[in-house]
């Protein structure tokens, strides 16, 4: 107790000597509060008024000034395409080569090959998917095991590409645009470019060459009626005719085009769900249409007030046909190799199977060895001895586009312009 009055005594009467160090403490505190204070002022901007200040904080011992966070990337997300790949009677080393160069695995793939088709040729195929070891790791890559027999002038190439556009729906949801290509078709971009070009693009436009001006087609395809035997047969056989005409549709506008084209992840929908009827009553019509895969999604579009100022009036391909065009279009050859890549299309058609053109575009176009995928900023596998870079997958948005992003960026700017988008878009 004593201690403790002591203490208490102490503290109420201080020793004289000691209080000699109260002043210059208080004025020392004073003066380095008023530092502290002038040091922490900033302009405008957040810089340091005080460039000695600027010194100090630029250093520190602490390691976290040496950990730098990762920087925010400027590009969007790359987007994802939905592809369906179709072919015929001897056309799978064909669509297998068209997928190796079509391959990425941000992407989707259904592939198909029609009821002509050996069983042989079909079981190569879904073999050839099933254990491809790329394929194999992202699962990407579906086959429609039971075959559709395809009438190529008749409504059952619009039937199996709705049949595919509901697979992946179903499967793979979360894609962007869906593209339709045959295995005579190719690409002229690597997929690489391809992404990197769309990811600055609106998700909802829809590449399709279309027009309302159908021409002699009114006489020739919409008027007579027609009966393609695919969809009750199970053997092909061509359409025929019935003898009775019909008027044109006064419940819809016809539109006509190219029957190749991306389209967007909501119109896709759009036609399989037809919440409207718009889709179906459409699809029942072009029953008995001659060549209905050049009719109906473009009539299907420019009718729907929803989804007709979202075209884009391009089927993104390079095309040689006669003029005026006959059923089908020219084989490309080496000859039409500067045509192609002068067009800035990302995809061309029709090739024979494996002509020497295919090789030029693989070797200066899409730097893909034989039977190798086209490589990508995905693939972080080695390029010594002739190994396929792309054995070792990386980061799948990692893209690594080239030349061809920008022709290709090149012709986006041209149909998106003020000259020919909105003057181009349904009428």
């Amino acid at each position: 107790m004593k201690k403790l009055k002591n203490y208490y005594m102490h503290l109420r009467h201080p020793q004289t000597k000691e209080c000699k160090w109260i002043f210059p403490l208080a004025i020392g505190s004073v003066v380095s509060l008023f530092i502290l204070f002038l040091i922490t002022l900033t302009s405008s901007d957040g810089t340091p008024l005080i460039p000695f200040y600027r010194s100090i904080a630029s250093y520190s011992i602490f390691v976290e000034s040496k950990l730098h966070p990762t920087p925010i990337s400027s590009h969007p997300p790359p987007p994802r395409f939905a592809y369906l790949i179709s072919g015929s009677i001897n056309d799978g080393n064909m669509l297998k080569r068209t997928l190796q160069a079509l391959y990425h695995p941000h992407n989707y793939y259904v592939v198909h090959l029609d009821l002509e088709s050996t069983p042989e040729e079909r079981l190569d195929l879904q073999n050839y998917v099933k254990d491809h070891p790329v394929f194999k790791k992202f699962g990407n890559v579906r086959m429609i095991a039971k075959a559709n027999l395809i009438t190529y002038r008749g409504p059952t190439m619009v039937s199996n590409t709705l049949h595919a556009a509901a697979i992946l729906l179903r499967q793979g949801g979360d894609w962007d645009w869906f593209i339709n290509l045959s295995a005579s078709d190719y690409p002229l971009v690597t997929q690489d470019d391809l992404l990197h070009t769309f990811s600055y693009l609106s998700r909802d436009l829809n590449f399709i060459d279309h027009t309302s001006d159908i021409g002699w087609k009114e006489q020739q395809r919409a008027k007579p009626v027609i009966v393609d035997p695919g969809l009750y047969m199970t053997k092909k056989a061509d359409v025929f005719w019935v003898t009775q005409r019909r008027s044109k549709p006064t419940a819809f506008k016809l539109f006509t085009g190219s029957a190749w084209m991306a389209l967007s992840k909501p119109f896709i929908e759009y036609c399989i769900w037809g919440w409207d009827n718009l889709p179906r009553n459409v699809l029942m019509y072009y029953a008995n249409f001659l060549s209905s895969p050049e009719g109906y999604f473009h009539t299907v579009i420019c009718n729907a007030q929803e989804f007709r100022n979202t075209t884009v009036n391009s089927d993104l391909h390079f095309i040689s046909w006669d003029n005026p065009p006959k059923q089908h279009p020219h084989h490309l050859t080496l000859a039409d190799m500067q045509r192609m890549i002068n067009s800035n299309a990302p995809f061309a058609r029709k090739f024979r199977d494996n002509d020497q053109v295919l090789d030029k575009i693989d070797s200066e176009l899409l730097f893909r060895g034989k039977d190798m995928l086209v490589p990508g900023g995905w693939c972080t596998g080695s390029r010594e001895n002739g190994t396929d870079p792309c054995s070792v997958a990386g980061n799948i948005t990692v893209l690594s586009p080239g030349p061809g992003s920008k022709r290709l960026e090149t012709l986006i700017g041209s149909l998106l312009s003020n000259e020919n988008f909105q003057p181009r878009q349904c009428v």
